[in-house]
């Protein structure tokens, strides 16, 4: 398998390779900054490519916040971005619900294990849920409980689905809901399959960890709704009319950002060192995905201006 192009300290291989897309699409933890850290120029990196006319789109699996919260997370961090620039998972979470799965009533409920992020792009394309954020479910469980979902008196019969995915606060009775959910036939879904996400420097349990334990009590793998989902990659493409092959998705990780972009059949992927995956794994025998380009950091195609 071809192995990618360093670009990093090239200037002539940095405009080269910038020439060739209209459109950059940008994961964000581990590219554009690790937690509430930004990397080193990345601002002055946006605003070169923008100056050069390409469009910019920011695709994120982190599904505990909204495009709106998204867009004050840019805006505190100093990176200027359009609400309609942002593409999360829990955004296409929804869009996927509302639009492609269309339950239909009485069972057209979500349950959802997750966060506020979910719950605000769910009220967005009008879909009712429970879970989430609800105090009631942030709770130790009791031998009531036990009693009423074994007997399915505790469980809403308009559940119909069950969307799995960050979720801070997991615990017993949530996961107990979801299972006897999913064992009355729900449809299951993930906000995306991180195992685990960049924060402080450091890395931390992510969507995928807290599906893993349904997956394991119900022998389901849940439909993925974040990279390398192409479900997210042709609902960018019906947003922003973009043309695949003049694209290049940008991130850190193999698994979902270079996988995604190159089962999306892009023009290019572009690795960074800044997160998750390094050097050694796109060289190993069995790697799961190979970006075209990578780059120490983010930053190094400032380069091009010089």
């Amino acid at each position: 398998m071809a192995q990618p192009k360093y670009l990093s300290g090239d200037v002539a291989a940095i405009n080269e390779f910038i020439d060739k897309f209209d459109v950059f699409l940008f994961d964000c933890d581990g590219v554009l900054w690790s937690g509430d850290h930004v990397f080193e120029g990345v601002v002055e990196t946006l605003e070169l490519l923008r100056s050069r006319g390409k469009k910019t789109v920011f695709v994120t699996n982190n599904s505990t916040k909204s495009r709106p919260e998204y867009k004050k997370k840019f805006e505190g961090l100093g990176i200027p971005a359009d609400e309609d620039e942002i593409f999360g998972s829990a955004y296409s979470s929804a869009i996927y619900i509302s639009r492609i799965l269309k339950l239909a009533p009485p069972k057209n409920k979500v349950f959802v294990v997750g966060e506020a992020g979910i719950e605000k792009e769910l009220r967005t394309e009008n879909v009712p849920f429970i879970g989430g954020t609800d105090p009631s479910f942030r709770r130790d469980i009791t031998p009531e409980d036990f009693k009423g979902l074994a007997d399915g008196s505790l469980l809403d019969p308009e559940v119909g689905c069950v969307l799995a995915g960050l979720d801070l606060h997991i615990n017993y009775l949530k996961l107990s809901h979801a299972y006897q959910y999913l064992r009355r036939g729900a449809v299951f879904l993930a906000t995306n399959m991180d195992s685990t996400f960049p924060m402080n420097h450091n890395f931390f349990p992510g969507a995928g960890s807290i599906s893993i334990p349904l997956v394991n009590m119900t022998g389901q793998e849940p439909v993925a709704l974040g990279k390398p989902s192409q479900a997210m990659m042709d609902a960018i493409e019906g947003k922003f009319h973009l043309d695949r092959a003049r694209t290049c998705m940008v991130g850190d990780r193999l698994n979902t950002d270079i996988k995604f972009g190159i089962e999306g059949r892009l023009g290019g992927t572009l690795a960074v060192l800044t997160g998750v995956s390094k050097k050694e794994d796109w060289e190993a025998a069995d790697a799961v995905a190979v970006p075209s380009f990578y780059v120490d950091r983010l930053s190094d195609l400032r380069a091009a201006a010089q």
